[in-house]
């Protein structure tokens, strides 16, 4: 067969962009007969280095930028970076009239074919497609396709503005209830993750034997990544404190950056505790550039400047020594069900503290200390502790690193194939029933 592979290849777009590097990666270490094929909407993309380039042909994909549905599409799939709130501006400029009531949600349901794309995958012969995360692209060109869901937030937690404002909710549920209708399967990071699908699509007809559970792999393996012992050039480079906190995420409201400085702050006027933390991660456009500007004044007012460190931006190779120097991972995050940070911080032996809800508790068992997101207290307790406990900290960092060892690149790889294999056999089963039927 001939399979698309659909990543994202910008870095701004954060965990997706992590995914899909471990998709291409898998699909590259595949031997297989298949054409296998890099599709990309970017002009001036090219194929990842650590692709074999004979192995690999390179599309990009044209789209006519002259209309509202077409800036849908690509506000969708440009993902986090700074262009993704211009994109959102736009496209509520020219259609003011998109309400969540019952008309617009009938709405959603109709499908904004693209004839001119579907075309130009038959010119290429494709038979099958895998969308690193969910695009309207899947249902709307009329090619079997495997589709990443990898959260349900806009309905899980619509008070968040970045699922919900500005036509994100209907973006987000117009992309889904048709990606989930039209999917030969659908790919989840976990059983949390398969259950909010079939929770919220059923009714759209999913299946269980439709939604497959291929758990998220970290950016840098614990046995592939030997950068993690380059300690000293990175806290040189990026002139880290001799000790600290870290969390790598963007400043999304969701993140909960701000709990974390006022836990700080809390620490240092009531127990005396000055923790530095060092935040990695973007903060342009629209809600994240407000975040951080919350953020940042809090700490300002409170006096916390020298305890913050914002690094924006920082590549894979100097993330692994910033976490194997870090004293932890702080990521009091409220979404889930999954997150990679906490993988990356358990193969470089950092102890882990994160969030005390659904989805996350269910993947750190007992190899992260779990606080309640929405509480200060909490959250300052949780730093105090691994702050001054190293016995815990220990214990911690080994009970992380066997979690991951369980799950390693090689079962990554083997589940994406059978996922694969899978969806083959379904097309070719329906290829013979459509045979069947035109014969009869």
């Amino acid at each position: 067969m001939r399979i698309g592979v659909f990543p994202y290849l910008n870095h701004n777009g954060g965990g997706i962009y992590q995914y899909s590097a471990a998709i291409l990666r898998a699909f590259n270490e595949w031997e297989t007969d298949d054409e296998l094929f890099v599709l990309t909407l970017s002009d001036d993309a090219r194929l990842p280095s650590y692709l074999d380039p004979d192995k690999w042909k390179f599309k990009s994909l044209q789209l006519n930028r002259t209309n509202t549905k077409t800036l849908d599409v690509i506000r969708r799939v440009i993902g986090e970076g700074v262009h993704r709130d211009a994109w959102r501006r736009l496209r509520g400029a020219l259609d003011r009239s998109l309400k969540r009531d019952s008309s617009s949600v009938s709405d959603l349901d109709v499908i904004r074919s693209r004839p001119r794309l579907s075309e130009t995958f038959r010119e290429w012969k494709l038979d099958l497609a895998f969308y690193a995360w969910p695009t309207p692209l899947s249902f709307e060109t009329n090619l079997p396709f495997i589709m990443a869901i990898h959260d349900i937030q806009h309905r899980l937690q619509p008070e968040f503005p970045e699922v919900s404002a500005n036509g994100e909710w209907e973006s987000r549920e117009y992309c889904f209830r048709n990606g989930t209708r039209h999917a030969t399967l659908l790919v989840a990071d976990s059983e949390v993750g398969k259950e909010d699908i079939l929770h919220f699509y059923r009714s759209q007809g999913v299946t269980p034997d439709r939604v497959k559970v291929l758990p998220f792999l970290p950016a840098s393996h614990p046995n592939e990544n030997s950068l993690s012992n380059d300690g000293t050039r990175v806290r040189t480079r990026y002139h880290l404190p001799e000790r600290y906190l870290f969390y790598p995420a963007q400043f999304w409201p969701h993140k909960n950056h701000l709990r974390i400085v006022q836990a700080l702050h809390r620490l240092r006027e009531t127990r005396g505790l000055m923790a530095p933390i060092v935040f990695c991660g973007s903060h342009s456009g629209e809600i994240r550039e407000r975040t951080f500007k919350e953020v940042m004044a809090f700490a300002s007012s409170a006096g916390l400047e020298k305890q913050i460190q914002c690094l924006g931006y920082v590549p894979d190779q100097d993330l692994a020594g910033i976490y194997a120097d870090a004293a932890a991972l702080v990521m009091p995050t409220f979404f889930g069900p999954t997150n990679i940070p906490i993988l990356e911080a358990w193969a470089h032996s950092c102890p882990v503290l994160t969030s005390d809800i659904r989805g996350i508790r269910e993947q750190v068992g007992k190899a992260a200390l779990l606080v309640d997101p929405r509480s200060v207290d909490a959250i300052a307790d949780g730093v105090h502790r691994l702050w001054t406990d190293k016995s815990m900290c220990a214990d911690l960092a080994r009970l992380g690193r066997q979690r991951l060892d369980g799950y390693t690149p090689d079962d990554f790889q083997q589940q994406l194939i059978s996922i694969v294999e899978e969806a083959k056999a379904r097309i070719r089963l329906n290829h013979t029933k459509n045979r069947v039927g035109v014969t009869a």
